[in-house]
């Protein structure tokens, strides 16, 4: 195992292991504090939901026991010939807004009297069920019915008998038909937050429920009875398994306390909530938790790698140093301080490997001056003695008297090409050990011009289209003229080269803030992408009988300068070559 693989897990061990022991701490603390707050507010809810029943339920026996006393009832006695008890009991009704189904009065035959719904009048009512519910409520005896099927249409029968001012006897009673749906809606407003609601007795009978439990059928039945010992009092308890949820509960039970001297009716709420949703809070809690661990762990990571990266960087540094030469013989990575023992060998081996790449690298360059020198000299002594005899033709041609001015203007041609052409072999002889710049401001308009001027008779016999682009706004600078006109010249032959006939070069110039920028572009096949890098290496080229000298000889004379060569795809298509020169004198490098 390395120094670094141990200081790491000696960080991770010290840092992360404790951070999740206190998370998980946190998080179960957490969770039981919730859990207590939840079954406090689900007891709470439940106890108040059962005390707006209650209050509910004590006002509709009180309508019955006032109506029942009032003395419009005691038109009973004259069969409430002229309506005045059914009109009243209509207005009731209208005036409580759906709260009651119906209110009607029947006599001692059971037969409807008075009744909120003229249609009833006359009907004979069947002889009523055993009482759900009996209770005595401000002097007058009530029951209370509900159907053995509870549903959306179901009512709460309250019965109040109405007895006679005039004699010791009853006359009838007055039935008030409640709307058991106002006790479901009550439940649905309350069921929020994913909770569900039940109203149920003594036995575990449902009695009325908010919609999630009413959809699951435990509407009218017992389902609930095994929870009995738990609602015997307020508070809350937590189920598992059936029948509301397939998971755990927790349930709120709600007892009413007695209102204005009404005990209630013996009914219970419960409010119930799965816990996988009461717990949901905590469970995003421990997700952020663990996202913060998450980023714990890899700051703790970030800054174990880097301690330890501190401690052990000089032994992996030379190791890496060790490999990267091994692979690729490469020394570009320097090695970090250290200290003693590390710190001296680190710094032999270094300089054990600089000493062998620069002897690596002379010996490169020395077999490729080598070569170009051997080169050299076969085409010094080849082409040199025809060149003489060329330049001193040319000499002998302009000195007759007879010959005209044009004819005058070509062997001047010549003789400039042919003592360029000498210059070019001593250029080829100098690569090998280049001669010094001799600087003098310059006009590049004018230079550019004079190049394309000399290769006018080439450019017209290849019928080529060579325009000139010159928008640079000062063409001045300091170079040597003539060694910018052979890059100009063997860049512009490269492209008469490859051009073929109907072909056209353009070459343009701009400024930018400290640079005079050339660039020379054609329309021919271009230069491959994967080739660009290479271009400029001597002894590389792609065109048939070439030599590979020539882009090199231009690399070095625009490096010795201190500017920079590239080469790209140009606007036309092709090839081009832009050429960027400093504006200020730069010292020139020496070797």
């Amino acid at each position: 195992m390395t120094i670094r693989k141990t200081l790491l897990r000696a960080f991770l061990l010290v840092g992360v292991v404790p951070a999740i022991l206190l998370a998980a701490l946190t998080f179960v603390k957490a969770r039981e504090a919730m859990q207590a707050e939840i079954d406090h507010g689900l007891a709470s809810q439940a106890d108040a939901i059962a005390s707006d029943i209650n209050k509910i339920l004590f006002e509709r026996l009180q309508n019955a026991a006032t109506w029942s006393s009032l003395d419009v009832a005691q038109d009973l006695q004259v069969q409430d010939v002229d309506k005045r008890f059914s009109n009243f009991l209509a207005k009731l009704k209208n005036g409580y807004g759906g709260v009651y189904r119906e209110l009607y009065a029947i006599g001692r035959n059971g037969q409807i009297i008075a009744s909120s719904e003229p249609a009833k009048l006359g009907q004979r009512l069947p002889t009523p069920t055993p009482a759900w519910r009996s209770l005595s409520l401000a002097g007058a005896q009530l029951t209370l019915n509900l159907p053995q099927h509870v549903d959306k249409h179901a009512s709460l029968t309250i019965r109040a008998p109405i007895a006679s001012q005039f004699a010791n006897e009853h006359l009838g009673e007055l039935v008030l038909e409640y709307d058991w749906s106002q006790i479901d809606a009550m439940l649905d407003r309350s069921a929020t937050g994913g909770r569900m609601i039940a109203l149920i007795d003594t036995r575990g009978q449902v009695y009325a429920a908010s919609t999630r439990l009413r959809e699951t059928g435990l509407l009218n039945g017992k389902a609930l009875a095994e929870w009995l010992p738990a609602t015997q009092a307020a508070g809350a308890f937590t189920h598992t398994g059936g029948p509301v949820w397939h998971s755990s509960v927790l349930v709120g039970v709600g007892r009413p306390q007695g209102f204005a001297g009404f005990p209630g009716l013996g009914l219970s709420v419960l409010v119930i909530q799965p816990l996988d949703e009461a717990l949901a809070p905590i469970h995003r809690m421990a997700i952020i938790s663990l996202s913060i661990l998450a980023a714990l762990l890899i700051a703790t990571l970030a800054a174990a790698s880097w301690v330890s990266g501190a401690i052990a960087r000089p032994i992996v540094a030379l190791t890496n140093f060790t490999r990267q030469y091994k692979n690729d013989s490469s020394t570009q990575m320097a090695l970090p301080a250290a200290t003693g023992e590390v710190e001296e060998l680190g710094k032999a081996f270094a300089q054990m490997i600089r000493d062998i790449e620069q002897s690596r690298h002379k010996l490169v360059r020395a077999s490729k001056l080598a070569v170009v020198g051997e080169m050299s000299s076969v085409i010094a002594h080849e082409v040199r003695t025809p060149l003489g005899i060329l330049r001193s033709s040319a000499q002998i041609l302009r000195r007759d008297p007879g010959i005209s001015a044009e004819s005058r203007e070509l062997t001047g041609f010549i003789e400039s090409e042919t003592e360029r052409l000498n210059r070019l072999v001593s250029a080829m002889l100098d690569s090998a050990r280049p001669r010094a710049l001799s600087k003098t401001p310059v006009d590049l308009h004018q230079l550019i011009h004079h190049s394309s001027v000399l290769l006018a008779a080439q450019i017209e016999k290849r019928q080529i289209r060579l325009s000139e682009q010159l928008d640079a706004a000062n063409p001045i600078i300091e170079c040597d003229a003539e060694q910018i006109t052979q890059v100009l010249l063997n860049l512009i032959l490269n492209g008469l080269q490859i051009l073929a006939a109907g072909g056209q070069i353009r070459i343009s110039t701009h400024d930018s803030p400290e640079q005079f920028c050339i660039a020379i572009s054609d329309d021919g096949p271009g230069i491959p992408a994967e080739e660009r890098s290479r271009i400029f290496e001597a002894f590389f080229f792609r065109r048939e009988g070439g030599v590979g000298l020539g882009l090199a000889i231009v690399q070095q004379i625009i490096t010795a300068h201190g500017g920079d060569i590239e080469a790209d795809e140009s606007e036309l298509g092709g090839a081009r070559f832009t050429i960027r020169l400093p504006r200020q004198t730069q010292p020139e490098l020496k070797d």
